[in-house]
């Protein structure tokens, strides 16, 4: 199924002029620096095609043809190369260095040399390589810096003809290159197309996978006989031509590609996504995930927005039948590990998106900005607010939990919880957090309507946990009236003990409540404060609880979260409505 979807977008990115993909048989290449030889064969200059300042430096996209997949032996790569093929440099000292100059010089003759047409293309480039390459260079940039790291990184390097119009001599002679016939034995049934034709041996390697080996790694491998049967050797095991490997491959690099914005970093999982046909939901879709770019901080709210207004909700005239592939990678020494495989329409992936959202939405003080993006919620859980202090796999859970519309890890809660006794406060993210995890919950396994936490403050929500948060948020805005201008709350000192053994902290507070009720001198603000308080005390049984599940700590947070919000609401209105009135 995943090959299969990964075919299909090949097919459909090369009906696409525009999409640059690369064509059977060729793969886009950086190469840092491209020799430019004359049309007798002299050598004239080292091009370095690299953009950018030190380690940001990138070198310039060529469309050449596949490369050579290298375990053993020696294997040229055509009309490209690092310089120990390509010239015979010898940067490492090889012993080998004149068989692989011999064999990207052999490997040029058989492709070209047997039509007229190409003969006369590819011979000042013959020349070049049979009359000592290296020693020209050495002669014509003497004590050059940019050959010397040319040479002692062992770089890659194109051909270019002076006065060409082409980029390379890669495409140049493109249209000349056409695939080659395997032999009659390779011939089989291909698993992704159903046709007779030649099968592939090796697939190409995938890169881009982060933590797998910077050379690339397989999806599909067989080196081992225990992996094998039948006598069959390597990858003939799961035979898939040559044009379905090749292309299944190709839309692998393109969407793990530097420059794609089909991918997004879920944890350790390098994640792919992409639709059957283009929508705008696929353009949309990582923003939903991934921090927000410097240059655009609203691309995750933009982006919530247009699902919940545009026509990416399923409930307008979206088309059902346009399917939508959410794929996870992660490194395996060698090959690649599929960490999850999630298909289905995109009205089924956006309405579980917008499900998620709407399990996270509480109200929100003024200035709140709105709903953010997975990488904000993974920020709210972690130490110091950075997203690589997360536990390993809960960003990939909680991923699948939004995509699939499933249960939410419970780490999501205890992490949460941890991190607002640690800094003794409740965030708007944290709260929505802890209100999406138990929405879900009770939406899933429970039918009881009255569990369901709400938006904004719910007054007739009795829950011990819920009521004791409300009490906590009171007790503190009453100290915070009757000292203006403290520094430090009974948040500070006492949140912890009273969101898990309020039993050991309420009584103190109260007694607390009542020194600071004698210090306002406004007597309607006292008699609010203390119906507030009788209103609350109604809910909460007559023992105090000893201890508060994991469960009611979260409901404390949410209760106590939503008691500040509306004190605050409460004091800005009569604040404005005061000032109207003079």
């Amino acid at each position: 199924m995943i090959l299969q979807a990964l075919y299909d977008y090949y097919q459909r990115k090369a009906a696409d002029p525009g999409s640059g993909i690369a064509p059977e048989g060729f793969e886009w290449k950086e190469i840092p620096f491209v020799i430019v030889i004359d049309r007798d064969g002299n050598f004239i200059t080292l091009e370095d095609t690299r953009e950018g300042d030190g380690k940001k430096k990138r070198a310039k996209a060529f469309l050449v043809p596949i490369a050579e997949k290298r375990t053993t032996g020696v294997k040229a790569n055509l009309l490209w190369d690092n310089i120990e093929y390509a010239i015979g440099a010898n940067p490492r000292n090889r012993n080998d260095i004149d068989t692989r100059k011999h064999a990207f010089l052999q490997r040029v003759k058989t492709t070209f040399c047997h039509d007229k047409n190409t003969l006369s293309i590819i011979s000042p480039l013959l020349v070049f390589l049979e009359n000592d390459p290296l020693d020209k260079i050495n002669a014509g940039l003497p004590g050059n810096a940019i050959w010397k790291e040319a040479y002692e990184t062992n770089a890659n390097i194109v051909f270019r003809v002076e006065g060409s119009a082409d980029a390379s001599l890669c495409a140049t002679l493109k249209p000349y290159l056409t695939k080659t016939e395997k032999i009659a034995e390779d011939a089989g049934v291909c698993l992704i197309s159903g046709k007779d034709d030649s099968i592939a041996r090796l697939h190409a390697a995938i890169k881009g996978v982060r933590g797998a080996q910077s050379s690339g790694a397989s999806l599909v491998s067989f080196n081992l006989s225990a992996f094998e049967s039948y006598g069959k050797k390597q990858n003939y095991n799961a035979p898939v031509s040559e044009l379905a490997a090749f292309s299944y491959t190709t839309a692998m690099n393109l969407l793990l590609g530097k420059s794609s914005k089909n991918k997004v970093q879920v944890g350790d999982a390098s994640t792919v996504f992409w639709s059957e046909r283009n929508d705008a939901f696929e353009e949309i879709f990582p923003a939903f995930f991934k921090f927000p770019s410097k240059d655009d901080p609203d691309e995750d709210v933009r982006a919530v927005k247009a699902l919940y207004q545009g026509v990416f909700t399923g409930h307008l005239n979206t088309d059902s039948k346009t399917r939508f592939y959410v794929l996870g990678l992660a490194p395996n020494a060698a090959r690649i590990s599929v960490r999850f495989w999630h298909t289905g329409t995109i009205p089924e992936f956006s309405g579980k998106i917008r499900q998620h959202f709407d399990d996270l939405e509480i109200v929100r003080p003024p200035k709140d900005a709105g709903r953010y993006s997975l990488f904000w919620l993974l920020s709210a859980m972690a130490n110091e607010n950075k997203v690589d202090n997360v536990p390993p796999n809960l960003s990939g859970q909680i991923f699948e939990s939004v995509i699939t519309g499933g249960q939410y890890p419970a780490t999501m809660l205890q992490q949460t919880i941890r991190r607002i006794r640690a800094t003794q406060d409740v965030t708007r993210m944290q709260a929505g957090i802890l209100k999406a995890y138990l929405n879900r919950f009770y939406r899933i396994y429970s039918t009881k309507e009255k569990e369901t936490i709400t938006v904004a403050l719910d007054t007739t929500n009795i829950n011990p946990g819920y009521r004791l948060g409300r009490l906590f948020a009171v007790l503190e805005k009453i100290q915070e009236e009757a000292n203006p201008g403290l520094n430090a709350t009974i948040r500070d000192r006492f949140y912890g003990a009273a969101s898990s053994t309020p039993v050991t902290v309420f009584s103190q507070l109260l007694k607390l409540k009542n020194h600071h009720l004698a210090k306002l001198d406004n007597v309607g603000r006292k008699i609010n404060f203390e119906r507030m308080l009788a209103d609350i005390f109604d809910g909460i049984e007559t023992n105090m609880p000893a201890h508060l599940a994991m469960e009611d700590q979260a409901r404390f947070a949410i209760g106590y979260y939503h008691q500040r919000q509306a004190l605050f609401t409460k004091t800005s209105s009569t604040d404005e409505s005061k000032n109207q009135g003079e």
